[in-house]
């Protein structure tokens, strides 16, 4: 009579990974994730300078828009210590009423500092120095963010 073949060496085989085999499949995965985290974080900042970047063009362009309407006289009588500028970020916003009783819009929203996440920007009148960071109040000339962080070029966001 024939005895049965065991198999018993064949499914100890095929119980699962050796201790050598996980310690190989984590290295390759920690080394993988370690390469990919800066370069996530590397695109996550360049989208944020990206956002910046537009919404500094956003709200100057609306500013020159605003002082080149105050120039041509379309807005009605302009304060003189504002220059044409507008006194503040949320006069373009909340906009100008005209002569002819209409209200001119020149910003929808004060958009959102991706560097801050918040709608506070800094603002610099016409009268202050250019790389000031404190704010005259005579009028709006220019927006900055009110980030400390620098580009990878060494450049204050602030400066941008």
């Amino acid at each position: 009579m024939l005895q049965p073949v065991s198999n018993e060496p064949e499914r100890r085989r095929q119980r699962g990974f050796t201790l050598v085999e996980l310690i190989v499949a984590f290295t390759i995965l920690s080394l993988l994730t370690a390469m990919a985290v800066p370069l996530a974080r590397y695109r996550v900042q360049r989208e944020k300078e990206r956002q910046l970047r537009q919404s500094l063009l956003e709200m100057r362009t609306a500013i020159d828009r605003y002082k080149d309407m105050a120039d041509q006289g379309t807005l009605g009588r302009i304060e003189q210590q504002t220059y044409g500028y507008p006194e503040s970020l949320d006069q373009l916003v909340e906009g100008v009423e005209l002569p002819d009783k209409t209200k001119l819009r020149f910003l929808r929203r004060i958009p959102i500092d991706p560097m801050t996440r918040s709608r506070n920007w800094g603002v610099r009148s016409m009268q202050d120095d250019p790389t000031s960071l404190s704010w005259g109040g005579q009028n709006v000339f220019d927006v900055y963010t009110k980030s400390y962080d620098r580009a990878p070029d060494g450049t204050p966001y602030s400066e941008w």
